[in-house]
């Protein structure tokens, strides 16, 4: 089969995470409290590997005057240790603003603020991560009989020349979001998703009148509208989707313990068509949703143009597009108006799509282990309340996959919301798979692959 890659480090990580996101910067984070608590020998090795060259999220929608949706208090570490020095609060005491913070009398920072404080965090945990690193294949390691370790590949993005081996007893894949494009919609230099917003924007010709279609009903699409209207102050927006308008986000006190640690408890051990009637009763929580403050800026501002004209702000409701037709210097959109059936075509200069995301499918990153790991029998992973996946029995590696079991822990699994504490939970079900496993002597010698992967995969003896 050739020659296997070389090995990067001679011992083993305790944890390797897949991606270096909000997700795994919280997990560093409970990893360097514990290692600090404990003794040397008694330390996590850990290590996160992530594909862009540095860290970066959300970057394409840091808007002028966006805010957060969710509390401050709910940062990368206050809910599971509230003296942490990672908190947001001491972040703005790093940046001599904590007084001007509590003057303002917010629990919603600005998005462009949060982003400084992640990348704040990150930034101190460079020892753990190694950015411009793609995984490429997680291969099984079969000691005494069972899968004890993964070998973690990894080489650089879009250069498929040498690779590298690390090898983990757990693996924590946080791949993040992915942009959701409708069936029938094709990206391009006139056709958009919202993620791109402002790098795009940055590239694009400046011409004296522009039209602009927004097509999405949730608040990245009213965020993406009400910044258009106002950047180019000749531009024509139109606002494009399913519902007759756009709807409030459900942010009562009640409604959000749907959010709190406690219930993601209740919402795993529930029956499964009890998980499903939730998951559709609160989706106005999170998902094609508006604050109330930005539907009432825009229905203040369509209102003003009526009167005083010219009228550059539509809203086309209860439309679907049908098509999307690539013109020379813009994009045709074909729209329906649902209740009539009435069609219409729209030229633009561009159309931005904000229509959400999904969250990244682990097994891409799986690779080779995925035969190890059990499905349910509508094929979805099995995800245990740890957020680790269920193996079969020849098999005590760890794989995690925060984030992307929705279906299993309610609508805060891709949420900034429980990441602290979800961090904490993971980091106590590593340590108690420490404490389970019996000391393993001579790391890497007489490895093979078990008997249910292709001979392709089989992972070979060290030299």
């Amino acid at each position: 089969m050739g020659d296997r890659p070389p090995t990067a480090e001679l011992g083993v990580h305790d944890v390797i995470g897949v991606g270096f996101g909000p997700s795994n910067i919280a997990l560093g984070i409970a990893i360097e409290e514990h290692n600090s608590s404990v003794s040397a020998g008694a330390a996590l090795r850990a290590i996160f590997l992530e594909r862009q060259p540095r860290f970066g999220w959300h970057r394409g929608m840091l808007l002028d005057g966006a805010t957060m949706q969710v509390s401050f208090l709910k940062d990368l570490a206050t809910l599971r240790n509230p003296s942490s020095s990672f908190s947001f609060l001491n972040y703005l005491h790093s940046q001599n603003r904590l007084v001007d913070f509590i003057n303002h009398k917010t629990m919603f920072p600005l998005r462009c603020e949060y982003h400084d404080y992640l990348e704040w965090a990150a930034g101190r945990l460079d020892n753990l991560v190694e950015y411009d690193t793609e995984v490429v294949d997680l291969r099984p390691v079969v000691h005494e009989g069972v899968v004890a370790y993964i070998d973690v590949i990894s080489g650089r993005p879009g250069q498929p020349g040498r690779t590298v081996v690390r090898r983990a007893r757990n693996v924590v894949i946080a791949a993040g979001l992915e942009p959701r494009l409708p069936d029938n919609a094709e990206l391009g230099d006139r056709l958009w998703h919202n993620h791109d917003l402002l790098h795009r924007l940055a590239q694009m010709p400046s011409t004296p009148r522009q039209r602009f279609a927004v097509v999405g009903a949730g608040q990245s699409a009213a965020e993406v509208t009400e910044h258009l209207h106002t950047r180019f102050p000749q531009a024509e927006v139109f606002a494009v989707f399913a519902r007759y308008g756009l709807t409030p986000a459900d942010n009562s006190g009640f409604v959000n313990q749907i959010f709190d640690p406690d219930a993601v408890d209740e919402f795993y051990h529930a029956p499964e068509g009890v998980r499903a009637m939730l998951l559709a009763y609160h989706r106005s929580t999170n998902y094609a949703a508006v604050d109330m403050d930005l539907i009432d800026e825009l229905y203040r501002r369509s209102y003003q143009e009526k009167v005083r004209g010219p009228q550059r702000l539509h809203f086309l409701r209860a439309s679907q597009v049908e098509a999307y037709e690539a013109l020379p210097d813009g994009t045709r959109v074909h729209i329906r108006h649902l209740p009539t059936g009435e069609k219409r075509v729209l030229d633009t200069d561009i159309v931005v799509l904000a229509t959400g995301y999904n969250a990244r499918d682990p097994r891409r990153v799986l690779g080779s282990m995925e035969n190890a790991c059990l499905v349910s029998d509508s094929g979805r992973l099995q995800v245990a309340r740890d957020y680790s996946i269920e193996t079969k029995p020849d098999t005590t590696a760890g794989i995690y996959v925060p984030g992307a079991s929705e279906f299993q822990h309610g609508i805060s699994s891709s949420l900034l919301s429980n990441i602290s504490i979800r961090a904490g939970e993971i980091l106590d079900s590593v340590l108690r798979r420490q404490e389970l496993d019996e000391p393993l002597a001579a790391v890497g010698q007489g490895i093979t692959a078990p008997s249910y992967l292709p001979a392709q995969h089989k992972t070979q003896p060290r030299n």
